[in-house]
């Protein structure tokens, strides 16, 4: 779901708002009353609720889009400006809350979205990586290239899609270096680029870390040509999706790096080569883990609802996998 998402859950009683920030100012009403005497009230109006968000008791962001201006402010500076105002409050007063936010508040969000941080980390957690560079030196991609004998691969740094001016996308995966690419090794000096030694596969995994829960599934991405250096090329209805039994020290681990990213969630892709090993690539706060649910059977989506509702999933549990 695109949206900031306010959340009480409905099991157990409760209840749940959802909220898209595209839609402030246009269809809501966010407001904060300061008083002399220290109270605070937070409120949040749109057209089918109405919410004192200080009695929130969670709240979980999945990938919540900008405001946007009113359609009759016409003068690009003035919507611009309009369209900083609203996200600069309205990402202030999500952090203001006193409550349980999932994945993590937006700002340490932003900060375990980086890859190289990411990397660092977990190599001092005991990850295996591959070997990696980022640069936008040609001459050190171009040796990283001769020392791989001309096995890697480049991906983005940040997010994989950009909008260009006209509102179309422009989507950037993992992509084999060809010959012909590294003759135009030279344009790497206007930026950096991920590069990372050709991981040999077995299976990829995606391991969802619910608080302490750690459900681990095998997407068997090489069993087609279509999906063999990126899984997210694939086709849900023909890739094949099955439960995967986790070391308990890899599990350990999963657990370990979310936490220490900040989280309460996280998506971590992994690669099981076929001699076994275990290899990090990265972890995304808002990965996506319905379809692998669905695919599955693993118990996700009742392990968010714990997470929500309790702050707690199963303490030392893991699915599909031995116990952390």
């Amino acid at each position: 779901m695109r949206s900031t998402w306010p959340v009480c859950w409905p099991r157990g009683g409760a209840k749940a708002v959802v909220f898209d920030p595209a839609g402030y100012p246009v269809r809501a009403v966010l407001d904060a009353a300061y008083h002399r005497d220290g109270r605070v009230r937070r409120r949040l109006r749109t057209e089918t609720a109405d919410v004192d968000l200080d009695r929130l008791t969670a709240v979980w962001f999945r990938r919540p889009q900008a405001p946007v201006a009113h359609p009759e402010i016409a003068d690009p500076v003035a919507r611009a400006h309009i369209e900083q105002e609203c996200a600069v409050f309205a990402g202030d007063l999500w952090e203001q809350l006193d409550c349980r936010m999932v994945p993590a508040p937006r700002e340490r969000v932003r900060l375990a979205q980086r890859k190289s941080s990411q990397l660092a980390l977990a190599g001092r957690l005991g990850f295996e990586l591959p070997d990696t560079l980022i640069t936008n030196d040609p001459d050190e991609f171009l040796d990283f290239y001769n020392r791989h004998q001309g096995r890697i691969i480049t991906k983005p740094l940040g997010v994989p899609t950009s909008l260009r001016a006209d509102g179309d996308g422009v989507a950037r995966m993992s992509e084999p270096v060809s010959t012909r690419d590294a003759a135009y090794a030279d344009a790497i000096r206007f930026g950096p680029v991920v590069i990372q030694e050709y991981v040999p596969k077995r299976v990829e995994l995606r391991v969802t870390v619910v608080g302490r829960a750690v459900f681990a599934a095998e997407i068997h991405s090489q069993e087609s040509n279509h999906t063999r250096l990126d899984w997210r090329r694939y086709d849900p209805g023909s890739t094949r999706h099955e439960v995967h039994a986790l070391p308990p020290e890899v599990a350990e681990r999963c657990v370990r790096i979310v936490r220490r990213l900040g989280l309460r969630y996280g998506a971590i892709d992994l690669i099981l080569t076929p001699d076994g090993r275990y290899v990090f690539l990265e972890v995304n706060p808002s990965g996506q883990w319905l379809w692998i649910e669905k695919a599955t059977g693993l118990p996700i989506g009742a392990a968010l609802c714990d997470l929500l509702m309790y702050g707690t999933v199963g303490e030392e549990t893991a699915h599909g996998a031995g116990r952390p």
